[in-house]
């Protein structure tokens, strides 16, 4: 039994399908009033709680042999924030598998997680994969860059199938290995089967490092006309941005994070993404 935590979102929910798929039983971890119907219905077995209440862990984890989990505030509101979620609230579950006796914890981070990142996300998702690496469980932790999904509509993408111009920061032309959600899936499923992931942390990018410029470039290509773009100074808000991703937007004019996946892809089989695939199928779901 496999429990998949953070099931109702994007990512947790493709992990989800993605394992039944494998013909694994899958147990999900949600919220009472989540939306999970779908998921029961191709297989998956609910069980209800929150990341804030331990006992609710306790159950469960119950006779589960792994636990993956993609869990985090971000998005949320009232009560769930990066402390009492991303913090305190894995800590909690990396807690209670270990006492119910799971054998592999897989935790979905973040790359760029340290105790000593200015960012409060940062900082707590350092401290839940230390408090992971403590555990007696066999771990794997996933460092994904920037999510293409997340990002380039949010940026570019839906700016310019909206007629709008894109607004950079700066020049828009540092350069990060933005990585498809659908990869992280592949990940996180592969890593549940192969040895050489036991007690590793897995940094994982697309095929290229790529700017924003290159992304409205890749739009423009797809959508067969050119997007008008203006900028801001860094240090200065993009209008209609919600605040907490305009400071990573703005972190993200300060440096580059270009990665080499060749190795990694390869000895996981995942083939990594290319930007104009990426662009070419989120074109094509908006126009359908």
């Amino acid at each position: 039994m496999i429990l998949v935590v953070g099931a109702t979102g994007n990512l947790g929910g493709s992990i989800a399908r993605a394992l039944l798929a494998k013909g694994k039983e899958v147990r999900i971890f949600v919220r009472p009033g989540s939306s999970y119907a779908e998921l029961v219905n191709v297989g998956a077995e609910p069980v209800t709680g929150d990341l804030k209440e331990p006992a609710s862990l306790h159950a469960a984890c119950a006779g589960v042999d792994a636990v993956v989990t993609t869990a985090n505030a971000i998005g949320r509101g009232g009560e769930d924030t990066i402390e009492s979620v991303d913090l305190h609230g894995n800590q909690n579950l990396i807690e209670a598998a270990e006492a119910e006796g799971v054998r592999h914890f897989v935790f979905i981070s973040v790359l760029g997680a340290s105790a000593e990142s200015p960012v409060p996300l940062m900082r707590a998702k350092a401290e839940a994969e230390q408090r992971l690496m403590e555990s007696a469980m066999t771990w794997t932790i996933l460092q994904p860059n920037l999510y293409m999904d997340t990002w380039l509509p949010m940026a570019v993408g839906g700016p310019a199938l909206a007629g709008e111009p894109v607004t950079l920061v700066g020049e828009g032309r540092r350069r990060h290995s933005m990585v498809a959600m659908h990869d992280v899936v592949s990940y996180a499923v592969t890593v549940l089967e192969r040895d050489e992931a036991n007690n590793q942390r897995l940094v994982i990018g697309g095929p290229d490092a790529i700017s924003w410029r290159d992304a409205v470039a890749a739009f423009e290509h797809e959508l067969g006309r050119t997007i008008p773009v203006r900028t801001v100074r860094p240090g200065e808000s993009v209008m209609g941005m919600p605040e907490q991703v305009n400071g990573l937007f703005q972190m993200l004019e300060t440096y580059d994070s270009p990665l080499d996946m060749s190795v990694l892809a390869a000895t996981y089989e995942v083939t990594p993404t290319a930007l104009e695939d990426f662009v070419h199928a989120f074109v094509s779901t908006k126009r359908s």
